[in-house]
């Protein structure tokens, strides 16, 4: 500092009133005793002031500095060690800047960093010309905004990136993405490769939580390796990622890239004691093949993703355009599934269980068909899979059950009070708790629950552990009965088996079908025979369609009741009503409670009771 700041702040304040007290009062000057009390004063209140205030003239050199501006520039007050301002490099930059800006006569505001680390501060100074006397002077005030440009950066950060992962969120790179396609020049080719956690819902159920959310951060570490700085990986969702390959080359060099990632995430993930395995479905899309837009470019890579997500899981696809079509197929059916269900135009076809030795129908299986636009009956095929997939099987399934109980006269009539009604539910909706509870409220508001089985497939008591603890009593309390569905295609645990209540076991058609030709079939139906002997559960043949079939049923085993085509195929009540017309073999419609001379009325092409 030189020789004018030893001065401080005698001469400068003096000068400052001297200059003041002649435009405040010239003809009337204040005693010598009240200058000198003011000029104290004014002293003690710039070196109070919280915000660090310098003066420096056109040379750079310090007139003022409070205590705030000392202690932030680390140099004593009043400027009086002029060794050290000398060596202080946040003293040099601020005679640079006076230098500078009284050159120009503009004032400036700007941001400026002190300390490291854990200790670094943020002051906002602001620095303004003044002319007092014949002298130019660099007026300059700092305030600690450190608090405040805190808040800002947690503000940005939570607006910009994921709090678990630390990644940047999906608006990030959409605007790279954008930034990218709004360069000027030859377009620069980028892929974009949407990545989706495989099972990540049962990882999170069976672990919990927190190792969940643990893999996710592993999963992000694994990702994030190796890559470029023009690269970026973003996690858009729970379970989504999202990775901008920027430039690419070809094709092949990111279908390689990706291979490897997805082999590097198959690698064993060691958290909190627990050895957790992932994958990871991926879809790609190339700019500009793909797309010109983000929309596009993530929309063409999710729905490669979602292919490979339907079948293997844990590869890539790069999107083509048949998949395109598939995608828009896809949201025609969806629009229409919840249409119809919003419509209610869903309707119930009815198949009776017989007693294959007395031809007396045992119980009926309600299947649901659902009516399209123009009025035709289409199978649950079509669309069954896609309404669990979407959420909307629960509505559907109390669909069923009410347009049964709006028909339960026609159908009392027609297979008799006593026969038992089954309806299906997904493996699924067995393992929701909320939704069973409502289920079963409804079948007992019907006031006949017990005359109701459920029927699941086998993996509802393999895969929902707590099916059979907590799920079943729910029933089990209304006197609805169970049914293992489909059985011999699923688990067919036999320790699961061993624990299960259920009243029956419904045979899958696999192993019906030509049962009198395939001696390997005879046996594995003789040990499900046994099986369901053991077990007190009573045994339903599904999908029998010939009189070859039967025979060897009634010959060769124990099993009492069957279903198929043999005996009559799904009915709509519609058709039983006397003014409907009679079944192409001419005669009445084998109903009643009773079948006499069943016949075939279907090939078997037309899959059985589905």
């Amino acid at each position: 500092m030189s020789s004018a700041a030893k001065s401080y702040p005698a001469k400068m304040t003096a000068e400052l009133a001297a200059d003041g007290a002649a435009i405040a009062a010239p003809q009337d000057r204040l005693p010598e005793d009240n200058n000198a009390i003011d000029l104290q004063l004014l002293e003690e209140i710039i070196r109070a002031l919280p915000a660090a205030v310098t003066v420096l003239d056109d040379r750079g050199d310090f007139l003022i500095v409070n205590d705030a501006a000392a202690s932030r520039l680390n140099v004593p007050p009043s400027g009086h060690a002029a060794s050290v301002v000398s060596l202080n490099p946040a003293i040099e930059q601020r005679r640079a800047e006076a230098v500078a800006l009284l050159a120009t006569g503009r004032p400036a505001t700007k941001e400026e960093r002190a300390g490291h680390g854990a200790t670094v501060r943020t002051f906002l100074t602001a620095h303004r010309p003044v002319e007092i006397g014949s002298r130019r002077l660099l007026l300059s005030s700092s305030l600690d905004i450190s608090e405040q440009k805190a808040i800002e950066n947690e503000l940005f950060r939570r607006a910009y990136f994921d709090d678990l992962t630390g990644l940047p969120n999906r608006s990030v790179i959409e605007r790279r993405a954008d930034a990218l396609l709004q360069a000027g020049g030859p377009p620069n080719r980028f892929a974009l490769a949407f990545l989706d956690v495989d099972n990540f819902k049962h990882i999170n159920d069976y672990y919990g939580h927190a190792v969940g959310d643990a893999l996710l951060v592993g999963i992000a570490k694994r990702l994030g390796l190796e890559l470029r700085e023009t690269d970026m990986l973003s996690r858009i969702s729970g379970d989504e990622f999202l990775l901008l390959l920027n430039p690419i080359e070809s094709q092949s060099e990111v279908a390689d890239y990706i291979d490897f990632l997805l082999r590097r995430l198959k690698a064993p993930f060691y958290i909190d004691g627990s050895e957790v395995f992932a994958s990871a479905s991926t879809g790609v899309s190339l700019y500009p093949e793909h797309g010109r837009s983000f929309d596009a470019l993530r929309q063409n890579a999710d729905t490669a993703m979602y292919r490979v997500k339907s079948a293997t899981k844990g590869a890539a696809a790069m999107f083509d355009t048949a998949m395109e079509r598939e995608a828009l197929e896809r949201m025609s059916i969806e629009q229409s599934l919840r249409q119809a269900i919003l419509d209610k135009r869903f309707c119930c076809a009815f198949q009776p269980k017989v007693d294959i030795r007395t031809r007396e129908i045992k119980g009926i299986e309600a299947l649901v068909r659902l009516r399209d636009d123009n009025g035709v009956i289409q199978a649950p095929g079509t669309f069954v899979e896609l309404a669990v997939e979407l959420g909307l099987i629960d509505e559907l399934t109390h669909l069923v059950l009410a347009e049964i109980m709006k028909s339960i006269d026609l159908i009392n009539e027609t297979f008799g009070a006593g026969a038992s009604i089954s309806i299906n539910v997904a493996a699924k909706q067995a393992g929701n708790y909320n939704f069973m509870q409502s289920f079963a409220t409804a079948l007992a508001a019907t006031e006949c629950p017990s005359r109701f089985i459920v029927e699941v497939t086998e993996d509802a008591f393999v895969a929902k552990n707590h099916f059979q603890s907590e799920i079943l009593p729910l029933l089990r309390q209304v006197g609805v009965g169970i049914s293992i569905d489909d059985f011999g295609i699923g688990y067919s645990s036999l320790s699961a088996l061993a624990d299960i209540t259920a009243d029956e076991i419904k045979i899958d058609r696999s192993f019906i079908t030509d049962i009198h030709k395939r001696p390997r079939s005879q046996s594995i139906l003789k040990a499900i025979e046994s099986l369901s002997e053991a077990l007190g559960m009573t045994m339903i043949a599904e999908g029998l369609e010939t009189f070859e079939e039967l025979a060897y049923l009634q010959a060769a085993t124990k099993i009492r009741y069957a279903q198929g085509y043999y005996f009559s195929k799904p009915v709509f009540l519609d058709d039983l009503k006397p003014s409907a017309p009679e079944f192409s073999s001419g005669r009445p419609p084998p109903y009643g409670r009773r079948i006499e001379a069943p016949r075939p009325v279907f090939s078997r092409s037309s899959g059985g009771r589905r």
